[in-house]
């Protein structure tokens, strides 16, 4: 057999500068938004708004949870079963979607509720920007 090939570890190059910054701003990460109704968006304004001048904003856990799981079945909607019906899945594909994601919305529903429950008022602020930030 002929001499055993040696490699040298590879130099580890630093990130450059420029590279690091696009990193840390979210603006350059990808990301995916969806279409929801005028008055869903409109709900939610006024709901952060709410939020957001309120003495005590613990006053408003409920609500925003609630709030929060209807955005979340909107954007399940927008993402998974409009396409399928798009693509004329079928009677049987569409009602077997449908039936699973009934369990989801249920599942994340309660998720939701419970986690956003137990937020303390700077955490739901922090929620609330968040939420407002998405909508840009």
């Amino acid at each position: 057999m002929g001499t055993p090939i040696t490699r040298k570890p590879a130099a580890k190059r630093a990130a450059s500068p420029k590279l690091a910054t696009a990193a840390s701003d979210s603006s350059a990460k990808p990301f995916l938004r969806f279409y929801h109704s005028e008055e869903l968006r409109k709900r939610t304004m006024a709901m952060l708004t709410t939020l957001e001048s309120a003495r005590d904003p613990t006053v408003h856990r409920g609500a925003l949870a609630n709030l929060a799981v209807e955005l979340t079945n909107a954007g399940l909607d927008y993402y998974f079963i409009k396409p399928l019906k798009l693509a004329k899945a079928g009677f049987v594909v569409e009602q077997s979607a449908g039936l699973g994601m009934t369990g989801v919305q249920q599942l994340m529903g309660s998720v939701i509720r419970n986690i956003l429950g137990r937020m303390d008022g700077p955490q739901l602020l922090s929620v609330g920007h968040s939420l407002r930030r998405f909508m840009q």
